[in-house]
């Protein structure tokens, strides 16, 4: 598919551009940080614990009366939210200690049939404050691990400095995403980081196939710099990188506005992921490689001495 007539000239990685992409992103990262060190997020029962039920009503649902109801039993620190439409509700409880999961599940059905006897429990689901404790050092070593794993894989098919670029370019992804659901306060549970980890390997996917473009520019163009090498590749994947982005989010806000409730923040995560990811693998990944001077001769394999070529029987 071709997407554009002319082959692009965009000076990606001028040198104001550059600085400006920079700047961008440093805010961005630390709106995040600060957000997460002061906010913090809204996790979901996967990592707190607790009890989290979904029901239906025939009609639309009094929120302030269930509300109501739940404090006068003697629950505490709920949260009562609509689930799709205005018949649908989401209730989500602290961990009850010392009881019986049936007995909460008999007095919240009770509860919550007050105004409609005919009410339907869809979804009951009981986790443990500590699964939810292993749940969040895990999610957070599967990260760092990736990213680890990431790091190596890049530098055995390139070089050192292209791994440094695309680590950055994830960790700087990852971290901007985060960030989204801690400054909108938008649900963080097990969905999102399976939707970070994809987020992942989309972003250095895109990053790969600029980086081997790269390095094959790098041996075709003789005489030219390395900033004005990188452009030229850039430019050269750039209608690949929009035609796969546009149909990717036309598929994740399909499933975002028709999906329901239940896998609105794995899209939203998806979505913003793969917007920053592939902003990262255009400026971060290859500013970073710039910035540390990244060259043809990087990519050279090393020259043999020749005292140890004369040295040999």
């Amino acid at each position: 598919m071709r997407l554009f007539k002319e082959k692009p000239s965009i000076d990606f990685l001028g040198r104001t551009r550059r600085n400006i992409a920079i700047g961008f992103s440093v805010v961005l990262i630390v709106i995040s940080i600060g957000t997460l060190a002061i906010r913090g997020l809204d996790f979901g029962i996967d990592f707190t614990g607790g009890v989290l039920l979904e029901v239906g009503y025939s009609e639309s649902a009094n929120l302030p009366g269930i509300r109501s109801r739940l404090r006068d039993a003697g629950y505490d620190d709920y949260r009562v939210t609509r689930f799709g439409a205005d018949t649908d509700v989401q209730v989500r409880l602290p961990p009850q200690i010392g009881v019986e999961p049936d007995a909460i599940r008999e007095s919240l059905r009770e509860i919550l049939a007050a105004d409609d006897p005919n009410v339907e429990l869809r979804r009951v689901e009981f986790v443990s404050a500590q699964v939810g404790d292993e749940l969040t050092e895990q999610g957070g070593l599967a990260m760092i691990f990736v990213l680890i794993m990431i790091f190596a894989y890049v530098m055995f098919r390139f070089q050192w400095k292209f791994a440094a670029g695309a680590v950055a370019a994830l960790a700087h992804d990852v971290i901007l995403t985060i960030g989204f659901f801690s400054v909108f306060g938008i649900s963080f549970d097990l969905s999102v980081v399976a939707a970070v980890l994809a987020v992942i390997g989309y972003s250095l996917n895109d990053t790969v196939v600029t980086f081997d473009r790269i390095r094959e520019n790098f041996v075709k163009l003789r005489g030219v710099s390395s900033e004005e090498s990188m452009n030229i590749s850039i430019n050269e994947v750039l209608a690949r990188t929009i035609i796969t982005g546009v149909t990717t989010l036309l598929v994740l806000t399909a499933l975002l506005v028709l999906g329901g409730e239940s896998v609105a923040p794995f899209s939203m995560a998806l979505i913003v992921g793969i917007v920053v990811g592939t902003y990262s693998s255009i400026y971060t990944a290859s500013t970073v490689a710039l910035i540390l001077d990244v060259s043809a001769q990087d990519l050279m394999p090393p020259e043999a001495d020749p005292d140890l070529i004369d040295d040999l029987p």
